[in-house]
């Protein structure tokens, strides 16, 4: 599935920058023509980066890259407590 997704990924991206490049540079173009290379150089990227943030989701789930560094609800609560009480320990509370 994720070879699939990378060539999805590829051929997003690559119509992208083909799309896109059609609408900025041709000015020759109507004005229907150029608004369809927009779409479909829009489409192309939210497509592109879709695929992209699937496949880093992927890595990271296999073990392939590193996790990010974020922290779990736990770990999160137990550090803003912990922020509150130095901060009320400053304040003189």
């Amino acid at each position: 599935m994720s070879k699939l997704i990378a060539v999805l990924n590829v051929v997003a991206w690559s119509g992208f920058w083909a799309f896109g490049y059609i609408a900025l540079a041709s000015g020759d173009l109507e004005s229907t023509k150029m608004t369809t290379a927009a779409i479909l150089a829009f489409v192309g990227l939210i497509v592109g980066l879709l695929a992209y943030f699937s496949l880093v989701r992927a890595a990271e789930a296999s073990g392939y890259a590193r996790r990010t560094n974020q922290l779990s609800a736990e770990e999160r609560n137990r550090a803003h407590a912990k922020n509150a009480e130095a901060l009320a320990e400053v304040e003189g509370r």
